[in-house]
């Protein structure tokens, strides 16, 4: 199962697959992309997980490749790339998670996610890392709502 890792942000991801097509033209290995980004792998590593399980980058022995998805995103205007991001996030957790309840807080939610063995949340952290990762990618692409100071409300039904 895969899981929006807490320390990726959108930011990170534009900036990646823009290094990634830019400089590299679409291929390179993680090496020299850590070198290019002028970050630790640790720092990158998240982001370069992320980008993996939206679809829109492949790793594989030790090289970074943009996939068409990728290229899609990152040609995209704001609104189109809030929409792929948005059909992305609905395969990877917290999201299958939260489209299951449908409205939730975010206690509910953490507790549901236990429940699946997804314990990347349950940390002294743990609730902001939630509340950053419904916010940053959930509320930015259009997926999830923010109804009041504890609840959220999923904007997609499942086809």
């Amino acid at each position: 199962m895969y899981v929006i890792d807490p320390a990726a942000r959108v930011a990170d991801l534009i900036g990646l697959l823009s290094t990634l097509q830019g400089t590299f033209g679409g291929k390179t290995d993680l090496y020299m992309l850590e070198k290019e980004m002028e970050v630790d792998l640790d720092d990158l590593m998240p982001i370069v997980y992320t980008a993996s399980y939206l679809g829109f980058v492949t790793v594989g022995e030790g090289d970074i490749i943009i996939t068409d998805k990728g290229m899609e995103f990152l040609n995209a205007n704001i609104r189109k790339r809030k929409e792929i991001l948005r059909e992305s996030l609905v395969k990877v957790e917290p999201f299958i998670t939260a489209i299951e309840l449908k409205t939730f807080s975010l206690e509910s939610l953490k507790e549901a996610l236990e429940k699946k063995g997804i314990l990347v949340y349950n940390t002294p952290e743990g609730d902001y890392d939630l509340q950053m990762t419904l916010t940053e990618w959930g509320v930015y692409s259009g997926l999830i709502s923010r109804y009041d100071d504890n609840m959220y409300k999923v904007n997609y039904e499942k086809a």
